[in-house]
């Protein structure tokens, strides 16, 4: 069985053929699909696509790009959201020092509180973090124990040791397929099977043989066929 954890099919790229995404990752024996929530409204988007597909189901979060116009109330909406059973974790949610598109600040007090929220409600979390290892992990050790993914692994050695030592999952998308992407399948080597999540981010990072297109949850399959090899298992 092949999970897509971490899609984002209520963007605007798949407004035209969303259905015929969906039964493309059926087809290809793609059994459950993680629609993920990056802003309220996403969120909202995402708990709709849940209740449409029996196999699809949501999480509910703001992006650290969101930061900066996050307003209390959001919380609260969220935390309304949260409460359908379609809705399995809080996310994605976390920090972004590389575009720094909200203040690092604001960044860092989302992320606290919605932390908060997710342990209030006994849900995972669904962890972005770029180019802020050492503050991720500082906020999040605050509030442990947690149960997290940290999606779209992207950190040195270092990180995944600290990400696993606090017992986390660590999420890998189809950027391990790309020509120069020796470092990540080294990290890919190093993470446990037992710890490892597939995801495809999409419409983002598309396989090598597909860059400059859009992804979708189908290639998940070459996915795990990539990460197998890097694994010499089956």
């Amino acid at each position: 069985m092949l999970i897509d954890t971490h899609c984002h099919l209520d963007f605007p790229e798949f407004n035209l053929d969303r259905d015929a995404v969906i039964r493309r990752a059926r087809d290809e024996g793609i059994e459950y699909i993680v629609n993920i929530g990056s802003s309220l409204q996403g969120s909202l988007a995402s708990l709709g696509l849940s209740r449409e597909y029996a196999f699809i189901f949501a999480t509910v979060g703001i992006h650290p790009h969101e930061a900066d116009s996050f307003k209390p109330q959001d919380e609260v909406e969220l935390r309304g959201l949260a409460g359908d059973k379609k809705v399995v974790a809080i996310g994605e949610i976390g920090l972004d020092y590389y575009r720094n598109f909200s203040k690092a600040e604001n960044q860092r007090n989302l992320f606290s509180s919605l932390i908060k929220l997710a342990k209030d409600l006994n849900l995972p979390l669904v962890v972005h973090s770029r180019q802020a290892s050492a503050d991720t992990l500082g906020i999040l050790k605050e509030f442990m124990p947690l149960k997290a993914v940290v999606h779209c692994f992207s950190g040195d050695q270092v990180f995944l040791k600290d990400c696993l030592d606090l017992g986390f999952y660590i999420s890998f998308t189809c950027n391990v397929t790309y020509k120069k992407a020796d470092s990540l399948r080294k990290i890919v080597e190093l993470a446990p099977l037992k710890n490892i999540f597939l995801e495809t981010d999409a419409p983002y990072l598309a396989p090598e043989a597909m860059r400059g297109k859009r992804n979708e949850p189908a290639n998940i399959k070459l996915l795990a066929e990539t990460i197998a090899g890097i694994k010499h298992i089956s």
